[in-house]
């Protein structure tokens, strides 16, 4: 890519040059024939009848909510930019989670702006960037015009698929710096907008809309729960995927795993929801080991866990310890037992009404029950739970909330999450596990190196809640059939 581009191309559209341009010789100064060449001759590719996205009439009903919480108030949500890995080549974009669930607008640059409209209510307007300008010559000379990275909507046509007025985003800025009147912005995704609102925002009022809006996710709608469970039975199948190849996994490393159940979740949806834990024998204790780049031995165990994230950005998140030889020993099969029957006793405390920490608590009380049973821990059960003392081998807490981020719902207010009361149409994980490292001299030797962890992803009912990943297998026996059945 040239340094900078042909005259007519405004400075904000400079981008940076990529490998391809360099390599084919596209700088400033070509031939005012070739640049009259490539501004015609381009048929009229303008898409007409387009049909809103499904998501479209959940989206309206968000924003709605979000107008009422905050009346009179500019609000500007950005969808982020794209961000530089290595010299001139970006990560795959991924929109904000808030803007994609505002919107369901998955591009870069992207900006929701809800404008104060009447005593209580707004106008909801989509900044976007436009196809690219065939003028000026941007569609072919910028690493980021259409010719480079392929053809992106127009304006009429977002609008029609989004059910929102549309304007060209370059306009923006300009704009939201002459803006009058109180306004809140989502932070930490586009750093020009919050330039141009740096004498109008606070960092106390943007926590409040960002707060606000983690909250509101937390219930689900019916297009969220359905793409939840298309998510999780995608998940399902990824794992089946794992499953079958594990003899070639045994050859090669835990990437072979990785890569495998990325495949799947690729040609089913739009990527992992996050980097997938696929740790074999000892690394099962490290609790986000996403190097996964050791050996996989017939005789250990394999945690996998992992999720795939659909096209409109949600994720499933499950994990099961499987035998790599598709056979539990005795001591990791009283280990497993001992998981599955605190992940149950999790399971059952999940209902409306309950409190967020009420599956957490039942879930460790099992597990301190067993620790104690095994000589451990010493008793009673009480005093163990009292000083966390199980928390040595748990570690983590039991269970979040799930959704377009795997870790749904972070910014809520801790009334609102881990102190709060589980409603209908949430949906959470339950993943207790016990983890016994290979240096912890304080467990017999066959305990060590042996890490546990049993997940599912439960969605709280009106009268009590459904395993969404039960497609998969949980108790020991179960496990060792289906390994069987799938590897036969």
């Amino acid at each position: 890519m040239a340094d900078e581009l042909t005259p007519e191309t405004p400075e904000e559209e400079q981008p940076k040059k990529t490998h391809k341009q360099r390599k084919n010789g596209l700088y400033p100064g070509v031939s005012d024939e070739l640049a009259e060449n490539m501004r015609s001759g381009w048929a009229d590719t303008e898409l007409h009848g387009l049909e809103p996205i499904e998501q479209a009439a959940h989206t309206v009903a968000r924003r709605d909510a979000l107008s009422r919480r905050f009346p009179g108030e500019r609000l500007v949500i950005p969808a982020g930019r794209l961000k530089t890995r290595s010299n001139d080549t970006e990560y795959p974009f991924r929109a904000s989670t808030e803007y994609a669930y505002l919107t369901g607008d998955q591009t870069e640059n992207g900006v929701l702006v809800l404008e104060p409209s009447g005593p209580a209510g707004h106008t909801a307007t989509i900044y976007l960037l436009p196809r690219s300008d065939r003028e000026n010559g941007e569609f072919w000379l910028s690493g980021q015009g259409e010719l480079w990275v392929g053809r992106r909507h127009s304006l009429t046509e977002a609008e029609q698929l989004l059910g929102i007025p549309a304007k060209d985003v370059r306009e923006l800025a300009e704009a939201l710096t002459e803006a009058e009147g109180p306004v809140r912005a989502v932070r930490g995704h586009d750093s020009v907008i919050e330039s141009a609102l740096t004498d109008k925002v606070t960092k106390e009022r943007d926590e409040e809309l960002r707060v606000y809006l983690s909250e509101a996710r937390a219930v689900k709608d019916a297009f969220e729960v359905g793409e939840l469970q298309k998510a999780v039975d995608s998940t399902v199948r990824g794992f089946e995927d794992v499953v079958k190849v594990l003899d070639k996994a045994e050859a090669t490393s835990e990437r072979y795993i990785e890569g495998t159940f990325f495949l799947r979740a690729r040609v089913e949806g739009n990527d992992v929801g996050y980097g997938s834990i696929c740790a074999a024998g000892p690394h099962a204790c490290t609790l986000h080991w996403v190097r996964n780049d050791g050996d996989v031995r017939s005789g250990d165990l394999l945690l996998l866990d992992a999720g795939v994230e659909t096209h409109s950005l949600y994720t499933a998140d499950v994990t099961r310890t499987l035998p790599v030889n598709g056979t539990y020993t005795d001591i990791q099969r009283k280990i497993y037992d001992a998981v599955y029957a605190s992940q149950e006793a999790g399971i059952a405390a999940v209902k409306p009404g309950a409190k967020f920490r009420d599956f957490h608590d039942a879930s460790q009380h099992v597990l301190a029950e067993k620790l104690v049973e095994w000589g451990l821990l010493e008793g009673p059960v009480e005093r163990v739970l009292e000083l966390g003392l199980q928390r040595r081998w748990t570690l983590h807490g039991t269970g979040h909330m799930l959704g377009m981020d795997v870790h749904d719902c972070a910014a809520a207010r801790r009334e609102a999450y881990v102190d709060g009361t589980l409603e209908p149409g949430m949906c959470l994980t339950v993943e207790p596990g016990l983890y016994f490292q290979t240096d912890d001299l304080t467990v017999p030797e066959e305990y060590r190196g042996i890490g546990i962890r049993i997940e599912d992803d439960i969605l709280v009912t009106e009268d009590g809640n459904r395993n969404m990943s039960a497609g998969l297998p949980r108790t020991s026996t179960e496990v060792e059939a289906w390994m069987a059945r799938l590897k036969g």
